[in-house]
């Protein structure tokens, strides 16, 4: 195929299937929130998270305390669940354009390989972790890495496939791999038993839980590229009705107090009724931050085409929801504002703030960052195909 041909290919795919501005902004969105949370972890004395790990559930100093974390649950699922999406979408352009099928299964994989060595050497130190920590970043390498060969099934069977994963996890048990020696334990930590007790074989995104809610991104983006415009918008009423049912359905999950409860309710306090399981991912939480990524969707396709929406606080988001690989890696060296130390397991900050205070910090923060995107969408505008396509 001649290069203006494949030009004119890639232009026709476009304007068949422009970028989808409702997902930029609901990912924009749990960013923004996704910052908060770490400047408050790297900045606060009484903010923590561990929601799950081993079982546990340590307790928090105050309901203020546990809200300002409680909000963050949103970002992880639908940062996952977004970028099976984005992935599906993707992959359907570039068979669409010309790219062969080895191609796009061996650029699923150098991505996968990239985001690892994002986490190893860039992530982890940010958080003051070994390099062999397994967090999101490395979840979502490996999930790639998966769906390099994954993707060639049917849309449906893994939308099935992902639901009975999400339904059923919390039942299984690896007991039958050895947690000694060494490689035992870590390989449990990265499939499904995340924790912190054994240096350095550290993990909290295991795989099997994280695959199938990536598993149900991709089906919805495979179920996008295949409707137009006017199809696209009129999932605003779906994903509304969708969402709300789903946090409906949280509170009866709570209240029955049995499947989905990784972490029961302990009584009748706001808290009691909030806590629920992180690490892994409980059934609970899942339709609690899945059910509001849809609210956020809906409003999204609702407002996307008033005159305002590219521009202001939306148009942050926007900025934020198109770069979100290169928001993260940079938004941790941002907040954090210190090298990394030479003793990981000692980190501390050299002083604490207060919540007025971090909340100051995480609003400048964000409008720096707001200008870093956009200097970075120029740059990948500038250089489309080198190791940025990657970032």
């Amino acid at each position: 195929m001649g290069s203006s041909t494949l030009q004119e290919t890639v232009s026709d795919a476009k304007a068949r299937f422009p970028r989808l501005s409702f997902i930029d902004f609901t990912r924009g969105i749990v960013m923004a929130v996704m910052a908060w949370d770490h400047v408050s972890g790297f900045w606060n004395q009484y903010h923590h998270g561990g929601e799950g790990i081993l079982g546990r559930a340590p307790p928090f100093l105050n309901t203020t305390w546990f809200l300002e974390r409680f909000v963050s649950h949103f970002c992880a699922p639908t940062f996952i669940f977004l970028a099976g999406t984005v992935l599906a979408i993707s992959a359907a352009r570039r068979l669409e354009r010309g790219e062969g099928e080895k191609d796009v299964t061996l650029h699923f994989i150098k991505r996968g390989l990239a985001l690892l060595f994002l986490e190893a050497f860039f992530v982890s130190p940010a958080f003051s972790l070994p390099w062999t920590y397994f967090g999101v970043i490395a979840c979502i390498g490996v999930c790639l890495i998966v769906f390099s060969v994954a993707r060639k099934l049917p849309w449906k069977v893994i939308l099935a496939l992902s639901l009975i994963i999400v339904l059923n996890h919390q039942f299984l048990d690896l007991g039958f791999i050895p947690t000694r020696p060494n490689w035992g334990w870590y390989l449990r930590v990265i499939l499904h038993e995340p924790n912190f007790e054994r240096w350095p074989y550290f993990g909290l995104y295991p795989i099997i839980p994280w695959v199938a809610i990536m598993g149900l991104g991709w089906s919805l983006g495979s179920y996008l590229y295949g409707k137009d415009l006017k199809q696209i918008k009129r999932l605003k009423v779906p994903f509304a009705v969708g969402g709300a049912a789903s946090i409906v359905l949280f509170f009866v999950v709570r209240l029955l107090n049995g499947f989905g409860n990784l972490l029961p309710r302990n009584g009748n306090t706001l808290i009691d009724w909030l806590y629920v399981s992180k690490y892994p991912p409980s059934v609970a939480f899942l339709i609690w931050t899945l059910g509001g990524m849809c609210l956020f969707m809906a409003l999204g396709l609702h407002i996307q085409e008033k005159p305002w929406f590219r521009s202001g606080l939306t148009g942050m988001l926007l900025t934020f929801g198109r770069n979100p690989l290169f928001f993260y890696v940079t938004h941790l060296w941002l907040y954090r504002l210190q090298w990394p130390d030479l003793a990981p397991r000692d980190y501390a900050p050299p002083f604490w703030l207060t919540l007025p205070e971090t909340l100051v910090f995480w609003a400048v923060g964000l409008v720096v960052l707001w200008q870093l995107c956009i200097r970075y969408e120029r740059l990948k505008r500038k250089y489309p195909k080198p190791i940025l396509q990657y970032i």
